[in-house]
């Protein structure tokens, strides 16, 4: 059995490369790849492009990169909680995709998958579909969408084991799964890092196969975006 396991973020994500695509775990600022993040933020690796549902909070998660203005372009869905984001965009500094949730999932997943292209009634008669191929199917129409591939996923997971098979909790599993099948290279950093054997087979949500390197991360922060409880 292969031992991927690095010693830490920095060991991990030492080959990313400046202008690399990157596609980055987790939904708002849950299952968000922190340690991996925080050691590109000390590389400084520069002209990203990052894949990501969101694009983090200003001083967390994606957020830290483009204060440091290493993200080049953002590939994603929901950007509402970042003012930093915002000011970039609209000062033209930073190239910006947004793609409607269901989509930015199934490109991914088509990307993992195999699948160059695939047609979604999602954005038709928008500028969402600007430029796309569209096409009739039973009286409905439907726009071409071209799958999303990365050079690396940073995908965070609850619990792995050393040959690199991963289980996640909640809300984590809306991107990472599909994000650790699409990349050339997959990196995980977990919360609880095991021995081969030791997670039941029936649980595992990502093979190890697509796992390249694993280490057990440290203190995650595990922010709330929106707090919407009422004071005691």
């Amino acid at each position: 059995m292969i031992n991927k396991v690095v010693s830490g973020a920095d060991e991990a994500i030492a080959d990313i490369f400046d202008g690399a695509v990157l596609m980055l775990g987790g939904f708002g600022l849950s299952g968000i790849p922190e340690n991996c993040i925080a050691a590109l933020v000390r590389k400084g690796v520069k002209n990203l492009t990052c894949i990501s549902n969101n694009a983090g909070v200003d001083d967390f998660g994606i957020g830290l990169m483009l204060k440091q203005r290493q993200v080049k372009k953002m590939i994603s869905s929901y950007v509402g909680e970042n003012k930093e984001f915002e000011r970039q965009l609209l000062s033209g500094e930073l190239e910006v995709e947004l793609i409607p949730q269901g989509t930015l999932a199934e490109r991914i997943r088509a990307g993992g998958a195999g699948i160059p292209a695939f047609f979604t009634p999602a954005g038709v008669g928008t500028e969402v579909a600007e430029g796309k191929e569209i096409r009739e199917f039973e009286g409905k129409l439907y726009l071409m969408e071209r799958w999303l591939r990365a050079d690396f996923a940073l995908v965070k997971a609850w619990k792995g084991d050393t040959a690199g098979n991963l289980i996640y909790r909640g809300t984590s599993r809306n991107f990472n799964p599909m994000m650790a099948t699409a990349a050339k290279i997959t990196i995980a950093e977990v919360e609880h890092l095991v021995p081969v054997g030791e997670l039941d087979p029936n649980y595992i949500h990502t093979p190890g196969i697509y796992v390249k390197r694993i280490f057990e991360g440290k203190n995650y922060e595990k922010r709330i975006e929106q707090r919407t409880t009422r004071p005691r």
